[in-house]
């Protein structure tokens, strides 16, 4: 999938002669008078002014996009993502709140706060100072999430042809042919028992080298290599290693090193596990359980004679969530001489609360607990408003705040391929 972004230079004609005419409200129809137009030299250094200008703009694009690259690349599941969204609006002056814990004596008008729920969403939002319980939220909602393939519950395969395999299922409408021959990752969330404490710890990993490939059936093996509709379960199933590598244990001493029958890790792929164990620095016994995607390590690049394609994975849709959650933090910055000069009101100014919300679970219909249509948006925007109220919040009070308020949903979507505009 690629996305445009920015504009190319424009380049205009200018004239060259020594004066201009315009009209003259003063004359009568159809007389014109001549007006001395600036000397040569000062137009060039206008005219280069304006250049640098421009130059600065698209440079300043250019810096935006590959950021928004480098994110894509080095955040390549759901949770990965949320995560680096969150530790970028905390070095901002964001304040993480927990779900747990009430709020009333939290929020503060001019304050900037976030919320995650299940790793795998966030909302962000800020309080204008001149903020007054009934005025509005500006909100922007769009999806953290993007079509993915996750590890199965119980991911462990027959060996086939002397081939480790993968349980992988499609999340949404993932697992289509463009998954073929890619070079692919694993990642995501993994719970694991403390040895120390025995409590259960929330962590992530990331194997971002190739360990896993869907190959695709090479053209002279005739008809079936051109199957327009291959089986998933048998036809598209990732190979991970060969079977006997080196190193490799009999099962009785795998079934001890992985907790036992009935273990969790015993229901995985021994290898994997013990790769994800090493990653984390943890011993596989400890692995309690997972949620892991397995993604497209190929990083995102600019593309384009002028550089004016993104050409990256999961564009869709977390080029939105980013864009919104800078655009939050710009708007909010202490340094906003620019904006006042231009007449823009700052931050410090709004009377309005501004939110924007990164939601997990859109590609599969948004009603999980971290989907759209929760009540996670709604719970965020009554509890502010109660804690901004003094403690309480009335049905009419909320009424009026969502009367006042409006919401952008911001989502990527196909627009055109000029090779298939009929």
């Amino acid at each position: 999938m690629m996305t445009r972004f920015g504009n190319s230079t424009s380049v205009g004609l200018t004239k060259q002669d020594n004066s201009t005419t315009i009209p003259d409200p003063d004359l009568r129809p159809g007389l014109i008078k001549t007006q001395p137009s600036q000397h040569p030299t000062t137009v060039g250094l206008q005219r280069r002014k304006k250049h640098a200008k421009n130059a600065l703009s698209e440079a300043k694009v250019e810096s935006h996009a590959r950021s928004f690259i480098q994110f894509i690349s080095d955040n390549p599941t759901v949770f990965h993502a949320v995560q680096e969204l969150s530790g970028n609006l905390q070095s901002h002056g964001f304040i993480k709140l927990s779900a747990r814990d009430p709020w009333s004596d939290k929020i503060k008008r001019g304050g900037r706060y976030f919320v995650e729920r299940n790793g795998s969403a966030i909302i962000a939002f800020a309080v204008g100072n001149n903020y007054k319980p009934g005025n509005g939220a500006a909100v922007i909602a769009s999806h953290v999430d993007a079509l993915t393939t996750k590890v199965k519950p119980i991911s462990t395969k027959p060996t086939t042809a002397g081939y480790v395999q993968l349980g992988i299922a499609p999340y949404a409408g993932a697992l289509s042919k463009t998954w073929w021959d890619r070079d692919l990752g694993i990642g995501g969330k993994v719970l694991v028992k403390n040895p120390e404490t025995g409590k259960i710890e929330s962590r992530l990993t990331k194997l971002d080298w190739p360990i896993a490939r869907i190959p695709t059936l090479a053209p002279h093996f005739g008809a079936p290599a051109y199957d327009p509709n291959p089986n998933p379960e048998t036809q598209m199933v990732p190979i991970i290693g060969l079977d006997q590598s080196p190193g490799e244990t009999d099962n009785t001493e795998q079934s001890s090193c992985l907790g036992g029958a009935g273990a969790f890790a015993s229901t995985q792929p021994p290898r994997l596990v013990k790769a994800i164990a090493k990653e984390l620095g943890i011993q596989p016994k400890d692995l309690v359980n997972w949620e892991l995607e397995v993604f497209d390590t190929q990083p995102g690049q600019l593309g384009g004679l002028d550089k004016e394609f993104i050409f990256a994975p999961r564009i869709d849709d977390k080029l939105c969530s980013y864009a919104a959650l800078e655009a939050l933090i710009a708007s909010t910055e202490s340094d906003t001489s620019d904006l006042r000069r231009d007449g823009v009101r700052t931050a410090d100014d709004d009377g309005i609360i501004k939110i924007v919300g990164c939601f997990d679970d859109e590609e599969v219909g948004s009603l999980l607990r971290q989907g759209a249509r929760s009540n996670f948006l709604p719970d965020i925007i009554q509890r502010t408003v109660a804690a901004l109220a003094g403690g309480s919040c009335s049905p009419d009070l909320v009424s009026q705040t969502y009367a006042n308020g409006f919401m952008i949903s911001a989502d990527v979507a196909h627009a055109v391929n000029p090779n298939y505009l009929n």
